[in-house]
Protein backbone atom coordinates (compact mmCIF):
# COMPACT_ATOMS: atom_id res chain seq x y z
CA UNK A 1 0.00 0.00 0.00
CA UNK A 2 1.19 3.52 -0.78
CA UNK A 3 2.61 5.56 2.10
CA UNK A 4 -0.03 7.92 3.46
CA UNK A 5 0.91 11.54 2.86
CA UNK A 6 -0.95 14.32 4.67
CA UNK A 7 -3.04 16.55 2.43
CA UNK A 8 -5.77 19.13 2.81
CA UNK A 9 -8.39 20.81 0.68
CA UNK A 10 -8.96 24.46 1.48
CA UNK A 11 -11.89 26.45 0.09
CA UNK A 12 -11.76 30.14 -0.67
CA UNK A 13 -14.19 30.85 2.18
CA UNK A 14 -11.67 29.41 4.66
CA UNK A 15 -13.22 25.95 5.11
CA UNK A 16 -10.54 23.27 5.58
CA UNK A 17 -10.74 19.48 5.28
CA UNK A 18 -7.73 17.35 6.20
CA UNK A 19 -6.99 13.93 4.71
CA UNK A 20 -4.39 12.00 2.75
CA UNK A 21 -3.21 12.31 -0.82
CA UNK A 22 -3.35 9.77 -3.61
CA UNK A 23 -2.19 10.22 -7.17
CA UNK A 24 0.27 13.07 -7.62
CA UNK A 25 1.69 15.27 -4.87
CA UNK A 26 1.95 19.06 -4.89
CA UNK A 27 -1.23 21.04 -5.33
CA UNK A 28 -4.22 21.47 -7.63
CA UNK A 29 -6.56 24.45 -7.87
CA UNK A 30 -10.01 24.77 -9.39
CA UNK A 31 -13.71 25.16 -8.74
CA UNK A 32 -14.84 22.39 -6.39
CA UNK A 33 -18.03 20.54 -7.45
CA UNK A 34 -19.71 17.30 -6.43
CA UNK A 35 -20.78 14.39 -8.64
CA UNK A 36 -23.54 12.01 -7.49
CA UNK A 37 -22.69 9.10 -9.82
CA UNK A 38 -22.12 5.75 -8.13
CA UNK A 39 -19.89 4.47 -10.94
CA UNK A 40 -18.09 5.73 -14.03
CA UNK A 41 -15.25 7.64 -12.36
CA UNK A 42 -12.98 7.00 -15.35
CA UNK A 43 -15.44 8.62 -17.75
CA UNK A 44 -15.85 11.54 -15.34
CA UNK A 45 -12.09 12.06 -15.06
CA UNK A 46 -11.69 12.13 -18.85
CA UNK A 47 -14.71 14.34 -19.63
CA UNK A 48 -13.27 17.62 -21.01
CA UNK A 49 -16.24 19.46 -19.48
CA UNK A 50 -14.51 19.14 -16.08
CA UNK A 51 -11.56 21.26 -17.16
CA UNK A 52 -10.90 23.81 -14.40
CA UNK A 53 -12.75 21.84 -11.70
CA UNK A 54 -11.97 19.69 -8.66
CA UNK A 55 -14.50 16.84 -8.55
CA UNK A 56 -15.86 15.45 -5.29
CA UNK A 57 -17.45 12.00 -5.60
CA UNK A 58 -20.40 11.59 -3.22
CA UNK A 59 -20.25 7.80 -3.46
CA UNK A 60 -17.79 6.79 -0.71
CA UNK A 61 -15.72 4.02 -2.32
CA UNK A 62 -13.97 4.92 -5.59
CA UNK A 63 -11.34 3.05 -7.62
CA UNK A 64 -12.28 -0.58 -7.02
CA UNK A 65 -12.59 -1.27 -10.78
CA UNK A 66 -9.21 0.24 -11.59
CA UNK A 67 -8.63 1.96 -14.94
CA UNK A 68 -8.83 0.41 -18.41
CA UNK A 69 -7.98 1.55 -21.95
CA UNK A 70 -11.53 1.53 -23.37
CA UNK A 71 -13.65 3.81 -21.18
CA UNK A 72 -11.85 7.13 -21.62
CA UNK A 73 -14.01 9.92 -23.02
CA UNK A 74 -10.96 11.82 -24.33
CA UNK A 75 -7.22 11.42 -24.72
CA UNK A 76 -6.46 12.25 -21.08
CA UNK A 77 -8.09 13.25 -17.76
CA UNK A 78 -9.06 16.91 -17.55
CA UNK A 79 -10.05 17.34 -13.89
CA UNK A 80 -7.86 19.59 -11.74
CA UNK A 81 -8.23 17.32 -8.72
CA UNK A 82 -10.28 14.46 -7.27
CA UNK A 83 -11.85 14.21 -3.79
CA UNK A 84 -13.12 10.88 -2.40
CA UNK A 85 -13.97 9.33 0.94
CA UNK A 86 -11.81 6.28 0.19
CA UNK A 87 -9.63 5.43 -2.80
CA UNK A 88 -9.43 1.66 -3.25
CA UNK A 89 -5.90 0.31 -3.67
CA UNK A 90 -7.41 -3.05 -4.67
CA UNK A 91 -8.71 -3.20 -8.23
CA UNK A 92 -10.99 -6.04 -9.31
CA UNK A 93 -12.17 -6.01 -12.90
CA UNK A 94 -11.16 -8.18 -15.85
CA UNK A 95 -10.52 -5.11 -18.01
CA UNK A 96 -8.44 -3.23 -15.43
CA UNK A 97 -4.90 -2.29 -16.46
CA UNK A 98 -3.82 -0.08 -13.55
CA UNK A 99 -5.02 1.44 -10.30
CA UNK A 100 -6.74 4.81 -9.95
CA UNK A 101 -3.94 6.30 -7.83
CA UNK A 102 -1.33 5.19 -10.37
CA UNK A 103 -3.38 6.66 -13.22
CA UNK A 104 -3.70 10.05 -11.52
CA UNK A 105 0.00 10.09 -10.67
CA UNK A 106 0.90 9.41 -14.33
CA UNK A 107 -1.22 12.40 -15.35
CA UNK A 108 0.04 14.69 -12.56
CA UNK A 109 -3.39 15.04 -10.93
CA UNK A 110 -3.67 15.28 -7.17
CA UNK A 111 -6.35 13.44 -5.20
CA UNK A 112 -7.37 13.61 -1.56
CA UNK A 113 -9.11 10.92 0.48
CA UNK A 114 -10.12 10.39 4.08
CA UNK A 115 -12.24 13.52 4.36
CA UNK A 116 -15.97 13.78 5.10
CA UNK A 117 -17.28 14.10 1.55
CA UNK A 118 -20.85 14.38 2.85
CA UNK A 119 -19.91 17.48 4.82
CA UNK A 120 -18.08 18.98 1.83
CA UNK A 121 -21.04 18.28 -0.47
CA UNK A 122 -23.47 19.82 2.01
CA UNK A 123 -21.24 22.89 2.31
CA UNK A 124 -21.22 23.33 -1.49
CA UNK A 125 -25.01 22.92 -1.63
CA UNK A 126 -25.50 25.60 1.02
CA UNK A 127 -22.77 28.05 0.04
CA UNK A 128 -22.42 27.32 -3.67
CA UNK A 129 -19.52 26.10 -5.78
CA UNK A 130 -16.30 27.95 -5.04
CA UNK A 131 -12.61 27.87 -5.77
CA UNK A 132 -10.40 25.56 -3.76
CA UNK A 133 -6.90 24.11 -3.55
CA UNK A 134 -5.77 20.58 -2.71
CA UNK A 135 -2.25 20.54 -1.34
CA UNK A 136 0.44 18.26 0.10
CA UNK A 137 2.90 21.12 0.34
CA UNK A 138 3.98 22.65 3.64
CA UNK A 139 1.74 25.70 3.43
CA UNK A 140 -0.42 27.03 6.22
CA UNK A 141 -4.16 27.50 5.82
CA UNK A 142 -3.94 31.25 5.26
CA UNK A 143 -1.55 30.80 2.34
CA UNK A 144 -3.79 28.13 0.82
CA UNK A 145 -6.86 30.35 1.15
CA UNK A 146 -4.99 33.10 -0.72
CA UNK A 147 -3.96 30.59 -3.39
CA UNK A 148 -7.58 29.49 -3.80
CA UNK A 149 -8.85 33.08 -4.01
CA UNK A 150 -6.18 33.98 -6.56
CA UNK A 151 -7.05 31.08 -8.86
CA UNK A 152 -9.06 31.80 -11.99
CA UNK A 153 -12.85 31.87 -11.76
CA UNK A 154 -14.90 29.96 -14.34
CA UNK A 155 -17.21 32.95 -14.80
CA UNK A 156 -16.27 34.76 -17.99
CA UNK A 157 -13.59 32.20 -18.78
CA UNK A 158 -13.21 30.50 -22.18
CA UNK A 159 -11.97 26.97 -21.46
CA UNK A 160 -13.07 25.61 -24.83
CA UNK A 161 -9.84 26.86 -26.41
CA UNK A 162 -7.93 24.65 -23.96
CA UNK A 163 -9.77 21.40 -24.75
CA UNK A 164 -10.84 21.59 -28.41
CA UNK A 165 -8.80 19.63 -30.94
CA UNK A 166 -6.19 21.42 -33.00
CA UNK A 167 -7.25 20.17 -36.44
CA UNK A 168 -10.06 18.44 -38.28
CA UNK A 169 -10.35 14.65 -38.22
CA UNK A 170 -12.73 11.89 -39.30
CA UNK A 171 -14.10 9.73 -36.49
CA UNK A 172 -15.92 7.64 -39.09
CA UNK A 173 -15.33 8.10 -42.81
CA UNK A 174 -18.36 6.20 -44.17
CA UNK A 175 -22.07 6.52 -43.52
CA UNK A 176 -25.45 7.47 -44.93
CA UNK A 177 -25.56 10.81 -43.10
CA UNK A 178 -22.74 13.32 -43.07
CA UNK A 179 -22.49 14.89 -39.60
CA UNK A 180 -20.08 17.65 -38.62
CA UNK A 181 -19.38 17.86 -34.89
CA UNK A 182 -18.18 21.22 -33.56
CA UNK A 183 -15.77 20.16 -30.83
CA UNK A 184 -16.16 22.27 -27.69
CA UNK A 185 -14.82 19.35 -25.63
CA UNK A 186 -16.71 16.43 -27.16
CA UNK A 187 -17.03 13.13 -25.33
CA UNK A 188 -16.05 10.10 -27.40
CA UNK A 189 -19.33 8.32 -26.74
CA UNK A 190 -21.24 11.05 -28.59
CA UNK A 191 -19.17 10.19 -31.64
CA UNK A 192 -19.75 6.46 -31.07
CA UNK A 193 -23.52 6.99 -30.99
CA UNK A 194 -23.43 8.82 -34.33
CA UNK A 195 -21.28 6.10 -35.88
CA UNK A 196 -23.72 3.43 -34.66
CA UNK A 197 -26.51 5.28 -36.50
CA UNK A 198 -24.65 4.97 -39.81
CA UNK A 199 -23.24 8.49 -39.78
CA UNK A 200 -20.09 9.75 -41.40
CA UNK A 201 -18.61 11.77 -38.54
CA UNK A 202 -16.29 14.74 -39.09
CA UNK A 203 -14.98 16.60 -36.04
CA UNK A 204 -13.82 20.20 -36.38
CA UNK A 205 -12.15 22.60 -33.89
CA UNK A 206 -14.47 24.99 -32.08
CA UNK A 207 -13.04 28.03 -33.88
CA UNK A 208 -13.64 26.63 -37.39
CA UNK A 209 -15.17 29.18 -39.76
CA UNK A 210 -18.76 28.39 -40.75
CA UNK A 211 -17.88 28.50 -44.45
CA UNK A 212 -15.31 25.74 -43.94
CA UNK A 213 -17.97 23.74 -42.11
CA UNK A 214 -20.45 24.16 -44.98
CA UNK A 215 -17.78 23.08 -47.50
CA UNK A 216 -17.81 19.67 -45.83
CA UNK A 217 -21.39 19.32 -47.18
CA UNK A 218 -22.92 18.19 -43.88
CA UNK A 219 -26.44 16.84 -43.56
CA UNK A 220 -26.48 18.02 -39.96
CA UNK A 221 -24.43 19.81 -37.29
CA UNK A 222 -23.87 18.70 -33.71
CA UNK A 223 -22.50 21.22 -31.20
CA UNK A 224 -20.87 19.29 -28.37
CA UNK A 225 -20.50 19.52 -24.64
CA UNK A 226 -17.62 21.55 -23.19
CA UNK A 227 -16.24 23.38 -20.13
CA UNK A 228 -16.38 26.90 -18.76
CA UNK A 229 -18.69 29.85 -19.29
CA UNK A 230 -20.76 29.61 -22.52
CA UNK A 231 -21.16 33.39 -22.65
CA UNK A 232 -17.37 33.70 -23.07
CA UNK A 233 -17.28 31.56 -26.22
CA UNK A 234 -18.73 34.16 -28.56
CA UNK A 235 -17.00 32.77 -31.66
CA UNK A 236 -18.96 29.49 -31.49
CA UNK A 237 -22.19 31.43 -30.92
CA UNK A 238 -21.43 33.49 -34.05
CA UNK A 239 -20.77 30.32 -36.06
CA UNK A 240 -24.07 28.81 -34.90
CA UNK A 241 -25.96 31.98 -35.84
CA UNK A 242 -24.63 31.79 -39.40
CA UNK A 243 -25.72 28.17 -39.76
CA UNK A 244 -29.23 28.68 -38.35
CA UNK A 245 -31.86 27.70 -40.89
CA UNK A 246 -29.36 26.18 -43.31
CA UNK A 247 -29.02 22.74 -41.70
CA UNK A 248 -30.45 20.64 -38.86
CA UNK A 249 -28.56 21.36 -35.62
CA UNK A 250 -28.41 19.31 -32.42
CA UNK A 251 -26.84 20.81 -29.29
CA UNK A 252 -25.73 18.80 -26.26
CA UNK A 253 -25.06 20.41 -22.84
CA UNK A 254 -22.62 23.26 -23.64
CA UNK A 255 -23.91 23.05 -27.22
CA UNK A 256 -27.43 23.62 -25.88
CA UNK A 257 -26.24 26.82 -24.20
CA UNK A 258 -24.49 27.93 -27.39
CA UNK A 259 -27.64 27.38 -29.48
CA UNK A 260 -29.81 29.21 -26.95
CA UNK A 261 -27.49 32.23 -27.18
CA UNK A 262 -27.49 32.03 -30.97
CA UNK A 263 -31.30 32.25 -30.77
CA UNK A 264 -31.15 35.33 -28.56
CA UNK A 265 -31.13 33.73 -25.11
CA UNK A 266 -28.83 34.26 -22.14
CA UNK A 267 -27.06 31.97 -19.67
CA UNK A 268 -26.27 32.22 -15.96
CA UNK A 269 -24.21 30.41 -13.31
CA UNK A 270 -26.00 27.83 -11.17
CA UNK A 271 -25.38 27.81 -7.42
CA UNK A 272 -23.90 24.30 -7.41
CA UNK A 273 -24.50 22.89 -10.88
CA UNK A 274 -25.75 19.51 -12.02
CA UNK A 275 -23.15 16.74 -11.97
CA UNK A 276 -24.12 13.06 -11.85
CA UNK A 277 -26.02 10.21 -13.42
CA UNK A 278 -29.36 10.38 -11.58
CA UNK A 279 -31.03 13.68 -12.53
CA UNK A 280 -34.77 13.47 -13.33
CA UNK A 281 -35.85 15.37 -16.45
CA UNK A 282 -39.41 15.68 -17.70
CA UNK A 283 -40.22 15.74 -21.42
CA UNK A 284 -42.94 18.39 -21.59
CA UNK A 285 -44.20 17.01 -24.91
CA UNK A 286 -45.32 13.62 -23.60
CA UNK A 287 -45.06 13.88 -19.83
CA UNK A 288 -42.42 11.15 -19.55
CA UNK A 289 -39.66 11.44 -16.97
CA UNK A 290 -36.14 10.32 -17.84
CA UNK A 291 -33.20 9.75 -15.51
CA UNK A 292 -30.27 11.54 -17.09
CA UNK A 293 -26.53 12.04 -16.94
CA UNK A 294 -25.51 15.68 -16.43
CA UNK A 295 -22.44 17.83 -16.07
CA UNK A 296 -22.84 21.60 -16.22
CA UNK A 297 -22.42 24.62 -13.97
CA UNK A 298 -24.21 27.12 -16.22
CA UNK A 299 -27.81 27.16 -17.44
CA UNK A 300 -30.03 28.85 -20.02
CA UNK A 301 -32.33 31.58 -18.66
CA UNK A 302 -35.88 30.55 -19.57
CA UNK A 303 -37.16 34.12 -19.43
CA UNK A 304 -34.58 35.27 -21.99
CA UNK A 305 -35.94 33.03 -24.76
CA UNK A 306 -38.44 34.09 -27.42
CA UNK A 307 -41.34 31.69 -26.76
CA UNK A 308 -42.99 32.64 -30.06
CA UNK A 309 -40.27 30.78 -31.96
CA UNK A 310 -38.83 28.47 -29.30
CA UNK A 311 -40.59 25.56 -27.61
CA UNK A 312 -39.45 24.47 -24.15
CA UNK A 313 -39.20 20.67 -24.38
CA UNK A 314 -37.52 19.49 -21.17
CA UNK A 315 -37.41 20.66 -17.56
CA UNK A 316 -35.33 19.55 -14.57
CA UNK A 317 -37.56 18.18 -11.83
CA UNK A 318 -35.05 18.96 -9.06
CA UNK A 319 -34.95 22.73 -9.56
CA UNK A 320 -37.21 23.46 -12.58
CA UNK A 321 -34.32 24.73 -14.70
CA UNK A 322 -34.39 24.43 -18.47
CA UNK A 323 -33.21 21.12 -19.95
CA UNK A 324 -34.25 21.29 -23.61
CA UNK A 325 -35.53 23.48 -26.44
CA UNK A 326 -36.74 23.07 -30.01
CA UNK A 327 -37.24 25.75 -32.66
CA UNK A 328 -40.78 25.86 -33.99
CA UNK A 329 -39.79 26.74 -37.58
CA UNK A 330 -36.19 25.67 -38.12
CA UNK A 331 -34.76 22.11 -37.69
CA UNK A 332 -32.98 22.86 -34.43
CA UNK A 333 -33.13 21.26 -31.00
CA UNK A 334 -30.89 20.90 -27.97
CA UNK A 335 -30.75 19.39 -24.50
CA UNK A 336 -28.84 20.33 -21.37
CA UNK A 337 -28.21 16.74 -20.31
CA UNK A 338 -26.05 14.00 -21.87
CA UNK A 339 -28.09 11.55 -23.99
CA UNK A 340 -24.95 9.52 -24.75
CA UNK A 341 -24.64 8.64 -21.01
CA UNK A 342 -21.17 7.27 -20.11
CA UNK A 343 -21.47 7.29 -17.22
CA UNK A 344 -25.13 7.15 -16.41
CA UNK A 345 -28.43 5.81 -17.71
CA UNK A 346 -29.26 5.49 -21.41
CA UNK A 347 -32.88 6.72 -21.08
CA UNK A 348 -32.27 9.63 -23.47
CA UNK A 349 -30.47 7.82 -26.30
CA UNK A 350 -33.60 8.27 -28.40
CA UNK A 351 -32.56 11.87 -29.03
CA UNK A 352 -29.82 10.75 -31.44
CA UNK A 353 -32.51 8.96 -33.44
CA UNK A 354 -34.62 12.13 -33.39
CA UNK A 355 -31.66 13.99 -34.83
CA UNK A 356 -31.39 11.49 -37.69
CA UNK A 357 -35.13 11.70 -38.34
CA UNK A 358 -34.83 15.51 -38.46
CA UNK A 359 -32.04 15.13 -41.04
CA UNK A 360 -34.14 12.73 -43.14
CA UNK A 361 -37.10 15.09 -43.04
CA UNK A 362 -34.94 18.05 -44.03
CA UNK A 363 -33.46 16.10 -46.96
CA UNK A 364 -36.95 15.18 -48.17
CA UNK A 365 -37.98 18.85 -48.07
CA UNK A 366 -34.86 19.83 -49.99
CA UNK A 367 -35.58 17.16 -52.64
CA UNK A 368 -39.14 18.41 -53.11
CA UNK A 369 -37.91 22.01 -53.30
CA UNK A 370 -35.27 21.08 -55.90
CA UNK A 371 -37.86 19.24 -58.02
CA UNK A 372 -40.10 22.29 -58.02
Amino acid sequence: MDELIDAKIVLEDGTVFKGYSFGANGYGVGEVVFNTSMSGYQEILTDPSYKGQIVTMTYPHIGNCGVNFEDNESIKPFVNGLVVKECSRIKSNWRSKKGLSEYLKENNIIGIEGIDTRALTRHIRLQGEMRAVISTEDLDDKQLIIKAKNSLSLIGRDLVREVTLEKFFYFNEKGAYNIVVIDCGVKTNILRKLKALNCRVSVVPANTDYQKILKLNPDGILISNGPGDPSAVTYVVATAQKILGKLPIFGICFGHQILAQALGGKTYKLKFGHHGGNHPVKDLRNGKVYITSQNHGFCVDIESLNKTDIELTHINLNDNTLEGIRHKKMPIFSVQFHPESKPGPNDAEYLFEEFIEMIKSNKRRQTIKDEE
